[in-house]
């Protein structure tokens, strides 16, 4: 079903292969999910574009192409040898790497991105291409980084109460129970800005408050997943450090594609860069397709 399938972003880079085996990883757990690699570039007009097997400074032809072809074709076929059990196909699009990505997750289930490439992602984190396909795609997006944990650890979500973040919180309860380990739900309680600071009475009750919003928001999957172990944290502080802390020792951590209060912004301003940028396990952007 495309609705089930896993589609990578892939160029052959470090990071997207990465980004591949997570993916395969991903559909071995979910009952062998067909996956999709989507190589996707566009021909620069400047010299100097660079491509798998293209020298700088030429315009790319028929033999460029067709080494990319190759180079999708081997990533497929290594693919199926390591992982028998799942369905993996290549495709080859021409075309902005955002705009083509956001389009093609209409049909995936999960979309799946290193967090550098080379030739049509080349700096996908640093621009704009990165922002457009996490806010913009049709389908949760998981960002994978070189460096980072995949195995052990919990899964971590963060939640603000809004519809977005109930969205993160569902994908992360069905992805705790999938991976057979504990969920750690995050909550943020930012500081008011321009304000005192409240007393240490105010700031119990509302912490307080918060965790019973968080219980009666888990309440539901408590009831469909009663075998998955749910440790809640509630605490002032500041959210982008936070959940890059809790990143630590986790295998994933999960956030909505819009937040308001602790989350605020999330994918337009300093908390969505700063996880993607320094947590230390995949990042997934969820949301409704």
């Amino acid at each position: 079903m495309i609705g089930d399938e896993i589609l990578v972003g892939y160029d052959g880079s470090t990071d997207a292969t990465l980004a591949l085996d997570w993916a395969l990883d991903e559909a071995q757990r979910g009952g062998g999910r067909p996956v999709r690699l989507a190589y996707v570039f566009e021909w620069l007009t400047v010299a100097g574009w660079i491509g798998p097997g293209v020298a700088p400074g030429i315009w790319p032809d028929e033999t460029a192409r067709r080494q990319v072809e190759e180079l999708v074709h081997k990533a497929v076929a290594d693919a199926v040898a390591q992982r028998p059990g799942v369905t993996v196909h290549g495709e080859v699009y021409d075309g902005p790497p955002a705009l083509v990505l956001q389009e093609r997750s209409a049909d995936a289930g999960l979309l799946v991105l290193g967090s550098r490439g080379h030739g049509g992602f080349a700096g996908l984190l640093a621009g704009s291409t990165a922002v457009a396909v996490t806010a913009h795609a049709h389908c949760p997006v998981v960002v994978v980084r070189a460096g980072q944990a995949t195995g052990a650890g919990p899964v971590v979500v963060g939640v603000d109460g809004s519809e977005s973040s109930r969205v993160a919180l569902g994908f992360a309860v069905e992805s705790a129970a999938q991976r057979r380990v504990p969920l750690r739900v995050v909550r943020v309680v930012a500081p008011p800005a321009g304000r005192r600071r409240p007393s240490d009475h105010d700031e119990q009750a509302t912490v307080a408050g918060e965790r019973a919003a968080v219980e009666e928001s888990l309440a539901p999957w408590r009831d469909t997943f009663p075998n998955v172990d749910v440790d809640i944290e509630v605490a002032p502080g500041n959210p982008a450090a936070a959940l890059v802390e809790a990143s630590r020792g986790a295998q994933l951590v999960v956030v909505g594609s819009r937040g308001l209060g602790g989350l605020r912004g999330m994918l337009l301003g300093s908390v969505s860069q700063q996880l993607l940028q320094h947590s230390s396990c995949p990042v997934v952007v969820a949301r409704e397709r």
